[in-house]
């Protein structure tokens, strides 16, 4: 009886599971439909929820916009600030869990208190700032730059949590017998610390990637050439607020926008949830 009622209730779990799963990946799946069929089909009555043939629409999405000039740039700044923010972090980090220094709490306190200042709140003085180093110091230090467009998100809070965390969980023994040793921090972080956290460093990889891929407002803000625009913008392009729009083609561009993220979490998902259990590689 106990274990019909267990064999029970594990298939009302995994049938929740299953339902939620289909749930969420609905706007997906329907991007993945829509972007096959036609406008007749798109708009038509009952909605048709299968694939429908209509595969030119991603050969019409490299023909309406610079495609592979906003793949570029989106792929080259989310790895620049990907690995610049995994540096920043784990020095960070470091600091923060092996050396005492005057302030060190309140200047962790303060590190946190930055993640309640999103890009929106300080998006105005960031403008004038990265304005103001282009007419002061150099065109390629301010807007419609690389440097716009990565610098700002360099410092990640999240990061320097998430590194830290990790390295409280790392035995203090190893610090130790690496002092007796004659181990410095450089080479105890190197040969020690970064060996053990390659979870850790996944997590953060497709945390930060994603993150920076998907920005739309900032890179809207800081770029005015096309050769520097992002391809949230592209998608944006495809959107004719003037006439009938063509959501078939929409739907394609949005497909292929969120293939690279994708791949990103596939090939560091394990990766991705052994970094959030804080666990140790064995």
């Amino acid at each position: 009886m106990l274990a019909r009622y267990l064999n029970d209730s594990k298939l009302v779990i995994h049938l929740f599971l299953m339902g939620s799963i289909l749930l969420i990946s609905m706007p997906v799946l329907f991007a993945l439909i829509v972007s096959t069929q036609s406008p007749v089909e798109v708009f038509s009555y009952p909605p048709k929820l299968t694939p429908g043939t209509q595969f030119d629409n991603y050969l019409e999405v490299w023909k309406s916009i610079p495609l592979m000039r906003m793949f570029f740039n989106s792929f080259f700044i989310a790895v620049l600030v990907t690995v610049g923010k995994l540096v920043i972090s784990i020095l960070a980090a470091f600091a923060f869990t092996y050396f005492e220094f005057p302030g060190k709490r309140l200047m962790f306190f303060l590190t946190l208190v930055t993640l309640m200042l999103p890009i929106p709140v300080r998006i105005v003085p960031l403008f004038e700032l990265i304005a103001d180093l282009g007419k002061t110091v150099s065109p390629h230090l301010g807007i419609d730059s690389y440097f716009a467009l990565v610098v700002p998100f360099l410092a990640s809070a999240t990061g320097t949590f998430l590194f830290r965390q990790h390295f409280l969980t790392v035995p203090s023994e190893f610090a130790d017998a690496a002092k007796i040793d004659g181990c410095g921090p450089i080479r105890f972080l190197f040969l020690v610390l970064l060996p053990l956290s390659w979870n850790t460093i996944g997590a953060l990889v497709v945390i930060q990637f994603v993150y920076v891929w998907n920005q739309y407002l900032w890179p809207l803000v800081a770029t005015s050439s096309e050769e520097m625009r992002v391809i949230q913008i592209g998608v944006k392009m495809l959107i004719d607020s003037e006439s009938a729009n063509n959501w078939g083609v929409i739907m394609a561009g949005v497909t292929m926008a969120m293939l690279p993220p994708l791949i990103v979490f596939l090939l560091l998902q394990e990766s991705f949830l052994r970094g959030f259990a804080f666990t140790r590689d064995k």
